[in-house]
């Protein structure tokens, strides 16, 4: 199943090169290097020392268990920064990018697919990923159903509902329906209907319970929504499963003082996950550890995914 993505991204490959290339930030950032983010500013003018660093981390599933689970790190970011830092409960991943780019938020998780929107429209600078204790990283979007929903292959979800996110959301939405256009000839309003959730463990819960027959999930999410026991795995049936896709992406806001961003950085790759509520959370996906990434590399794939669906980063 995995092939499909490729299959589904074909004609967007054949354009890629001009399409990665028109991939341009916001006019009031700049990009001297290339490098696809916004430089940081020369002119100590615009550059920010807030006294206290705000934090958000991408809005999924309950926001309480997230706060309790980035509380050790937030500890340890404050003992590296000399800094108080405060956790932001976001609801939307257009609040979470607003707030970046009203210069609210200084340090953030972007979940996939918001990603490209928080690089071009909010000075985001993303600089590291999650992964396991030997390098790997990534999920996989799914879509799903309910045993007994009568619905046994993608096709057949044709004249029904299917359960999105957000329109930002890379497996959530962005992902499937470039691979149910291009692989199963099946679009949004003519093949079937589209809702859209909000969250992924709205929809998961949502086919759990039977209130949607099918939804485009990231099984990362899942994973531990079964960990905690929120849902069975009787209750869930997989017709689908991508290719592996770059997770939530953490960075900071381009105009922190250079020192400042310097300190961040090295607190994610310094910080010790061994005991700590980051590990006792994010194990369950199997991640260990913060590794260097680049927006340029390793989001290439989601450009693409973005290109074959005609999404625009045009900033409103």
């Amino acid at each position: 199943m995995k092939r499909l993505l490729a299959a589904a991204l074909t004609g967007a490959a054949l354009i890629a090169t001009p399409a990665l290339a028109d991939f341009t930030l916001d006019a009031r950032y700049n990009d001297a290097d290339g490098d696809l983010v916004a430089d940081v500013p020369t002119d100590a003018a615009d550059l920010l020392d807030p006294g206290t660093l705000i934090f958000a981390y991408t809005p999924v599933e309950d926001p309480a268990v997230y706060a309790d689970a980035w509380s050790d790190f937030l500890t340890y970011l404050e003992e590296q920064t000399g800094k108080k830092v405060q956790f932001f409960p976001v609801q939307s991943n257009a609040a979470q990018i607003e707030a970046m780019r009203a210069g609210r938020l200084h340090i953030a998780g972007f979940n996939t697919g918001s990603n490209p929107l928080a690089v071009a429209c909010a000075g985001f600078r993303p600089f590291t990923i999650m992964a396991g204790a030997d390098g790997s990283y990534g999920y996989e979007m799914e879509i799903i159903t309910y045993p007994g929903s009568g619905i046994d292959s993608v096709e057949d979800i044709k004249g029904k509902e299917m359960a999105f996110t957000s329109e930002t959301s890379n497996s959530g939405f962005k992902a499937p329906s470039a691979i149910l256009k291009a692989d199963y000839n099946m679009e949004a309003g003519t093949d079937f209907e589209p809702v859209f959730s909000g969250k992924h463990d709205n929809s998961i819960l949502g086919v759990a319970n039977k209130d949607y027959p099918a939804a485009a999930i990231a099984n990362s999410v899942k994973k531990r929504m079964l960990d905690r026991d929120v849902v069975n795995e009787d209750q869930l049936k997989v017709l689908y499963t991508s290719q592996t896709f770059p997770t939530t992406g953490y960075g900071m806001v381009y105009n922190l003082k250079p020192e400042l961003q310097k300190q961040i950085e090295d607190a994610f790759f310094s910080f010790d996950w061994e005991g700590t509520s980051l590990q006792k959370e994010f194990e369950r996906n199997g991640e260990a550890q913060f590794i260097p990434i680049t927006f340029q590399k390793e989001w290439e794939v989601i450009r693409k995914i973005d290109e074959a669906n005609g999404v625009s980063y045009d900033c409103q």
